[in-house]
């Protein structure tokens, strides 16, 4: 049975100041739950409506499906929810292609992008200080597992990209073609807000200016959403090497 302090805690990781004060997280649905006890995410504690689950007696509580509902931060919770300690920040590595994101703020664009680094082989995630944090119960959803294989990093974008020496590439509407442009294996890939872009202070330490052409007839199409523009751009990077 579950305890009202185990249901405190667990309930109140969906803010990020809790998340941070008690270094957890939480990873709703057994498939992604399995991905994070077989990565070196360390367990605090798994609580499910069965025991299929190899995990030790101590990490590990039977509950009922009502008692889940208290606990889940889904409209429909599935059959389990498992806390995890938040690991330390690895350190960035710019020998290959990273990604970094200016004050990227919907948890789904996130979540996406950490599934298409993941699915292109980009190891390191930098991400503002104002981004949506990783840790953030829809982002890990989103992620569908594969915040286990992409290392964030979380710091001042303006400062690392200064101290950064490789190329770095923005995307903007006046940018070069993408399609006619010669691509590295190495540099840092900045993708920017969703309503406003790249922030003038980043974009002032960004020597490749890149964009993605429009083939539509109809001159008022909106730009693509941020997610989706990452998945041309790292296609294209990956296309070329």
């Amino acid at each position: 049975m579950l305890t009202k302090n185990q249901i405190k805690l667990i309930t109140s990781l969906v803010q990020k100041k809790q998340r941070s004060k008690h270094q957890l997280f939480t990873v709703e649905g057994k498939k992604a739950v399995d991905e994070f006890l077989r990565s070196s995410f360390k367990l605090h504690h798994l609580y499910a409506v069965n025991d299929n689950f190899d995990v030790d007696a101590e990490h590990f509580s039977l509950i009922s499906t009502a008692e889940l509902k208290k606990i889940s931060a889904l409209t429909t919770p599935q059959e389990v929810l498992a806390v995890f300690e938040i690991p330390p920040a690895k350190a960035v590595s710019t020998d290959k292609l990273i990604v970094a994101l200016d004050d990227v703020r919907d948890p789904g664009n996130l979540g996406t992008i950490i599934r298409l680094c993941d699915w292109f082989g980009i190891e390191h995630l930098v991400c503002s200080e104002t981004t949506v944090d990783c840790y953030n119960p829809k982002v890990v959803q989103a992620t569908m597992g594969s915040l286990t294989r992409v290392h964030l990093s979380y710091l001042n974008l303006e400062e690392f990209l200064k101290e950064s020496k490789v190329q770095k590439f923005g995307t903007f509407m006046d940018g070069a073609n993408v399609y006619e442009t010669t691509l590295p294996e190495q540099g840092i890939l900045i993708m920017g807000n969703e309503g406003s872009g790249i922030s003038a202070d980043v974009e002032k330490l960004i020597e490749d200016r890149l964009s993605i052409p429009s083939f539509s007839a109809h001159q008022s199409t909106e730009s693509l959403n941020v997610a989706t523009a990452t998945a041309v751009l790292l296609s294209e990077f990956k296309r070329r090497t």
